[in-house]
């Protein structure tokens, strides 16, 4: 189901379907024949392109050409907002209906939709407005005719001329660092979570997710690290065949339940994934002292290299002093077929000088690895030469001068360096300035040679204006470079004073400006975080909301690709009048049927465990009513008839499934008659302590399931139909406090 399309009657014009509209709907059937449908609304003649008309022309085609799947519509009722003024809150009116466009598939079809002309796409991940709500926006490079103008989208605020949509990332993304597009025009984002969407909680404070969205901006999987305590994304990158790397740092328990060598110390991590998002490896490597993983990226034979800082030696190398950058090479092997995959750190360097030091971008090219960081205060390139078996060998150093800000990209174009970034030095050793420093805190693109020599074909853009402006991110396409960031604060601005967004095309050879747009975020709040690029990417379709490509109607269902557990992570049954406990660990394999059976066996056939699936229901919201189509599974765990039951207990921390489950622990007993028993488990184990820093850490670990367990309970124990009604006067001592909280309210307010 796409986001809204129309608003109105669907009887009424639409301006979604204006203009030249052409694409092709094309079903690869169950025998492999594809059948393709053209679609041109120019088809139409003289009948008006409404919803309802244009709808009934695209079904009447794919109806003559002896399919199934048909495009329908979808209702979004939209709902009253509330916004406080001048010190009042009011209550705006609903708005007009809007509608969605929804494909209606059959098992036996599998549908693509292939746009007719394309342009390049580019998509900005930003923070808009005063809460810092984050938003994916998709811009089209090319509005002279290389498909047809992007058009303001229903309910889009803050709408710039070449924007193609805007779509708001889910609740409890906190924030994304990195982006990337796939082969198949697909986008993904490596982000932090507080809390995952609502099939799929996670089990510490913050984990880290790679999230997939397809060219329309629908997200279409989210998969959580499943770490027990805190995680960061910082990086990712995407291989040709499709492979994702994602790197970031993780403090307390990851796979199988291990911590790093300190527990309350951030370690590096590395995973990969597979095309379909599905995990391949994960690699914790740390040193004793706190460390992160900043930078990631693919190499030659399969390899993938790591590079990061830490503030001690990483395994196999040797420190500096303060913090260093490092960097690490994985080779993966494998037995045999249908053995898993098996990855090996087999080499690492550290590096930089006795102050603070780091690694912010890395990039390959050959045989050659490009890493880019801020090492004492300067920007400094290096050049490693991957020998046989993928180690690498620093090979040559270059200085461009003091930092005064931060690197954001680097790139290898034609064996030249392409580095991004911001400064206040107006005169960077980069050789021929194409652009002039403009004041204040600049954005800037480097051109060197790949050598690191110093070379006649240097180049320097400075990008900005007189006040301050930033490069959040850099990507190139058909070697020429975009840049993304806020432009042009005053030097003096607060934090919450406006902010106004960029996003530009730059000809690093010659510095020339060769497309431009700026806007602001609601609340006059706009940041751009990450950018991301794809070639062929944007095309009519975006107004309809449509994807590019197959659409995917294929889910994981095992459970480690599911939610965010991990293989090994587990829980415990046991009898409910006392007895040996029983535990239930997560395998690879294992999916919601799986894991049914084991805890009926773990509880001796006391407890009946099944699986159901929901359809959605009329009048749901759109993305709920998504999640149900998909085919939403749940668990239902009840006792047998007859006998007393058994008890649920987590895991050990760091290895706890029930958190990953969505479960709490406790009793599960009898569900009808007079002598039900409801019990809720706190699971406070009698030797928490708060001795040290892993101790206090695995302490709060253990008093947030607690407090999720009381929340449980007072769901359970007091449902809405029992609570009495309220009725009468409230006690003289109640008034008195709303007395006193209204006099208080009114002083805050004025």
């Amino acid at each position: 189901m796409t986001g809204p399309i129309h608003e109105g009657s669907p009887d009424s014009l639409s301006p979604a379907f204006a203009g030249e509209v052409q694409f092709s709907i094309s079903v690869k059937k169950s025998d492999n024949s594809t059948v393709q449908v053209d679609i041109d609304l120019d088809e139409m003649g003289t009948t008006s392109r409404t919803l309802t008309n244009v709808l009934e022309h695209i079904n009447g085609k794919l109806e003559d050409a002896g399919l199934e799947t048909r495009i329908g519509r979808e209702l979004v009722k939209p709902e009253p907002k509330t916004i406080t003024t001048g010190g009042k809150t009011i209550t705006l009116p609903a708005g007009p209906d809007q509608f969605a466009l929804v494909v209606r598939g059959a098992t036996t079809e599998k549908v693509s939709f292939v746009p007719t002309q394309s342009a390049d796409a580019v998509y900005v991940v930003q923070k808009s407005g005063t809460a810092g709500s984050l938003q994916m926006l998709k811009f089209q490079s090319d509005t002279g005719g290389a498909a047809p103008a992007p058009i303001a989208g229903v309910g889009e605020t803050q709408w710039v001329e070449g924007r193609a949509s805007q779509t708001a990332l889910p609740d409890g993304v906190e924030t994304v660092r990195a982006t990337a597009t796939g082969p198949d025009g697909s986008v993904w984002m490596v982000a932090d979570l507080t809390a995952g969407p609502n099939n799929q909680p996670i089990k510490g404070q913050k984990d880290v997710a790679l999230i997939k969205l397809d060219s329309a901006g629908r997200v279409v999987m989210t998969q959580a690290l499943g770490a027990a305590s805190t995680a960061s994304g910082y990086a990712i990158a995407v291989d040709e065949n499709g492979r994702v790397a994602v790197a970031g740092s993780v403090t307390g328990a990851l796979d199988g339940g291990k911590t790093g060598d300190v527990a309350n110390v951030a370690d590096s991590f590395v995973s990969v994934f597979d095309a379909d998002g599905q995990e391949v490896w994960t690699q914790r490597r740390g040193a004793r002292a706190a460390d992160e993983a900043t930078s990631v990226s693919f190499g030659p034979d399969g390899m993938v290299y790591v590079a990061g800082r830490a503030q001690s030696a990483m395994a196999g190398a040797v420190g500096v002093g303060g913090w260093d950058g490092y960097l690490q090479a994985f080779s993966e092997t494998q037995e045999h077929k249908y053995a898993p995959i098996v990855a090996t750190a087999t080499g690492t360097v550290q590096f930089g000088t006795s102050g603070t030091d780091g690694v912010d971008a890395v990039a390959v090219d050959g045989n050659n690895l490009y890493s880019a960081g801020i090492e004492d205060g300067r920007i400094v390139v290096r050049q490693f030469t991957l020998e046989a078996g993928g180690k690498p060998v620093l090979a040559a150093t270059r200085d461009l001068g003091e930092a005064s800000g931060e690197i954001s990209g680097l790139a290898i174009v034609d064996g030249k360096v392409v580095l991004s970034g911001t400064t206040r030095n107006a005169a960077l050793d980069v050789g021929t300035v194409t652009t002039a420093h403009h004041g204040g805190k600049d954005a800037f693109i480097a051109v060197i040679d790949g050598s690191l020599t110093a070379s006649a074909d240097d180049r320097l853009t400075y990008v900005g204006g007189e006040g301050d402006d930033s490069a959040a991110d850099m990507k190139i396409l058909d070697g020429k470079v975009w840049l993304t960031g806020v432009a042009n604060r005053p030097e003096d601005a607060k934090a919450t004073d406006p902010t106004r967004a960029y996003l530009t095309r730059v000809d690093a050879t010659t510095g020339a400006v060769e497309w431009r747009q700026e806007w602001d975020g609601d609340g006059a709040q706009a940041a751009p975080l990450t950018l991301a690029v794809a070639s062929g990417g944007a095309s009519v379709l975006d107004r309809l909301g449509l994807p590019q490509g197959e659409i995917d109607q294929s889910q994981s269902k095992t459970l480690v690709n599911a939610t965010s557990l991990r293989v090994g992570d587990r829980f415990y049954v046991s009898p409910a009048d006392g007895g040996r406990s029983v535990a239930v660990t997560i395998e690879a394999r294992d999916t919601l049927q799986t894991l049914a059976r084991k805890i009926e066996q773990a509880s001796n056939m006391k407890l009946k465990v099944t699986v159901s699936s929901e359809s959605a229901k009329d009048g749901e919201p759109g993305d709920l009513a998504t999640a149900l189509k998909t085919g939403l599974q749940r668990l239902s765990i009840t006792a047998r008839d007859g006998v007393k039951g058994a008890v649920l207990t987590a895991g050990e921390t760091g290895r706890d499934a029930l958190a990953g489950l969505g479960l709490s622990q406790g009793y599960i007993g009898k569900t009808s008659g007079d002598d039900v028993t409801a019990t809720f488990g706190l699971g406070l184990p009698t030797n928490l302590n708060l001795g040290s820093a892993s101790a206090i850490a695995t302490a709060g670990e253990k008093l947030q399931a607690a407090m999720k367990v009381i929340r449980d309970a007072y769901r359970g124990l007091s449902p809405e139909a029992n609570k009495p009604a309220v009725t009468g006067q409230a006690p003289a001592y109640l008034q008195a406090q709303l007395a006193n909280y209204q006099a208080a309210l009114a002083r805050l307010t004025g």
